[in-house]
């Protein structure tokens, strides 16, 4: 039985690289220890299937050193200081995306699209009261949108549609493609934002809380009227450590909750209980009561005392409560998982003979008569 020489730091990189640990592995591969001693060397059947459940490229066993996991793209994440080395998970969902964004840019091009005029139209000099009231006039939505909608499923459908009809793919998963036992971490990244101004494309993490997913929405939004793509993870309580993230959270906490209409809204509800106003205040805007609580300091209603006071019960909240993903009916979730633009693009092409099956399946992850039904899904 031929084996092969993989030195022992690829396995132990491998194992680290997707956060596992030895003895979890010991199950599937009994002959670990063996391999990271360098005592045993592996099949290649069994390097193969190692390099599965690690969710590392074959090739990568083959090189000189283990090699170093850089995004693709710019990283924002802020939360946890500096950034962490980003897991597999992450790594293949941008690589994914990018594929996405790079086949609809030569679509739409074929169909003779112009350019989208609101990517890059803004600097960080730009007031981000401004940027926020082109949005609403580009998507369109009128002032008390979210006030009229009965929960913040319903907002967050309206957003994905008038963002897609502007000519932005929207696309919320909570896993990698539709693998279940690949699940995203809300730790590691809430959202990311690919800019181009012909296919420009917006990542949520779909197990993120929906009020959540709302602000990110806008807030990645932003980074494609900046012009600057990247992976972001903030905290509305934390100070950012970039230029771009302060931007586009002010951005988004002028979207969602307007000044003018928040002003009107406190002037309208009254209450001693700072957490019982805002929490009427989160169900108005359709965003967290953490959000609208930050707003509230921001626009000085209340000071960082009262602020905090609040923010004890809320995290007290929030613990008892889990985040939904992105599961229920399959097909539903298809359509937010491949996004209602790309899908019905690809979908056209590959009816059209432009685009062959295959490609279509990898594309969307879907295959045989499984694409088949998600073709009749989208009404084609």
């Amino acid at each position: 039985m031929e084996r092969i020489n993989i030195q022992p730091k690829f396995f132990l990189w491998a194992i680290e690289r997707c956060g596992k640990t030895e003895d979890a592995m010991k199950s599937k591969f009994p002959k670990i220890a063996d391999w990271l001693s360098g005592k045993l060397y592996p099949t290649l059947k069994q390097l193969e299937k190692f390099a599965a459940a690690t969710y590392t490229p074959l090739g990568y066993f083959f090189l000189k050193e283990p090699p170093e996991d850089n995004l693709p793209i710019p990283d924002f994440r802020t939360v946890k200081g500096q950034p962490e080395r980003p897991s597999p998970n992450l790594l293949d969902t941008v690589q994914t995306m990018q594929s996405r964004r790079g086949w609809m840019r030569e679509f739409l091009l074929e169909e003779g699209q112009s350019p989208l005029s609101f990517i890059k139209s803004a600097t960080l000099k730009t007031e981000p009261v401004k940027v926020a009231m082109e949005m609403r006039k580009i998507l369109p939505l009128s002032d008390g949108w979210a006030n009229r909608l009965y929960s913040w499923d319903e907002a967050l459908r309206l957003l994905r549609r008038v963002i897609e009809n502007a000519g932005v793919m929207i696309i919320i998963n909570g896993v990698v493609g539709n693998n279940t036992h690949r699940l995203l971490d809300v730790d590691e990244f809430r959202g990311f934002a690919l800019v181009d101004e012909y296919a420009p494309l917006v990542f949520i993490n779909g197990r993120d809380y929906i009020s959540a997913k709302i602000f990110t929405i806008v807030h990645e939004l932003s980074h494609l009227w900046l012009g600057y793509e990247g992976v972001s993870n903030f905290d509305e309580l934390q100070p950012v450590k970039t230029n771009v993230e302060e931007f586009c959270n002010k951005v988004a906490a002028e979207f969602l909750v307007p000044s003018d209409e928040f002003k009107k809204a406190l002037g309208e509800n009254h209450s001693e209980n700072d957490y019982a106003l805002f929490q009427i205040l989160a169900r108005r805007f359709k965003v967290s009561s953490l959000v609208v609580a930050r707003r509230a300091l921001d626009m000085k209603y209340i000071n960082k005392k009262r602020f905090f006071e609040f923010y004890d019960n809320y995290a007290k909240d929030i613990k008892k409560r889990k985040p939904r993903g992105t599961g229920g009916n399959f097909w539903n979730s298809q359509t937010v998982r491949i996004g209602e633009l790309f899908g019905s693009a690809v979908v056209q092409a590959t009816l059209e003979g432009r685009l062959l099956y295959r490609d279509a399946y990898r594309l969307t992850g879907l295959h045989g008569k499984t694409f088949d039904n998600y073709v009749t899904q989208l009404g084609f």
